[in-house]
């Protein structure tokens, strides 16, 4: 068994999700475990994925339209067990506006996890923008990044979800 490289919850536990790469021969993947499949995919096929014993999560990469899962203006999370969002590298932010698109205008409540170049630095922000797992990238240390969620404690920007109002 692996090391626990995702954060999920507050907790470190190991990932069990792989990608799924559609080719000729297999067009879904199997209905057998973790499956991230593609934006595309998912577009094509999703009312016999929403059929399936082991919902799919839906992997974004940063060039994919989020509004491209809903259906005039709503998103049916129904068969969708968790949204991966990439970030190939440490520069690129467009992973922090589809996180943002996917908690406020589709409301979508259920697990958002960014992977590819997550750090230490970017969780507590990923975190702020509607993130609520993360797949640590090879060679960060988990129990530092847990302590990075405390990294600062106050905030001048609105985050998602709203933070608690102080009495």
């Amino acid at each position: 068994m692996s090391d626990p490289t995702l954060i999920r919850n507050g907790e470190l536990q190991v990932d069990t999700w792989q990608r799924f790469t559609p080719s000729d021969d297999q067009t879904l993947p199997a209905d057998d475990g973790d499956w991230l499949v593609p934006l595309a995919v998912w577009r094509e096929r999703h009312a016999q994925l929403r059929t399936r014993q082991h919902p799919v999560g839906i992997f974004l990469e940063p060039a994919d339209e989020p509004l491209e899962l809903a259906d005039h203006g709503v998103f049916d999370a129904t068969g969708v067990a968790l949204i991966a969002i990439d970030f190939p590298q440490y520069t690129d932010g467009r992973g922090y506006s589809i996180a943002q698109i996917l908690r406020t205008r589709l409301k979508y409540t259920g697990e958002l996890r960014a992977v590819g170049d997550v750090m230490i630095d970017t969780i507590h922000y990923q975190a702020r923008c509607g993130f609520d797992s993360f797949l640590l990238k090879p060679g960060h240390r988990p129990e530092e990044a847990l302590a990075a969620f405390n990294a600062f404690t106050v905030h001048y920007q609105q985050t998602y979800p709203k933070p608690r109002q102080v009495a």
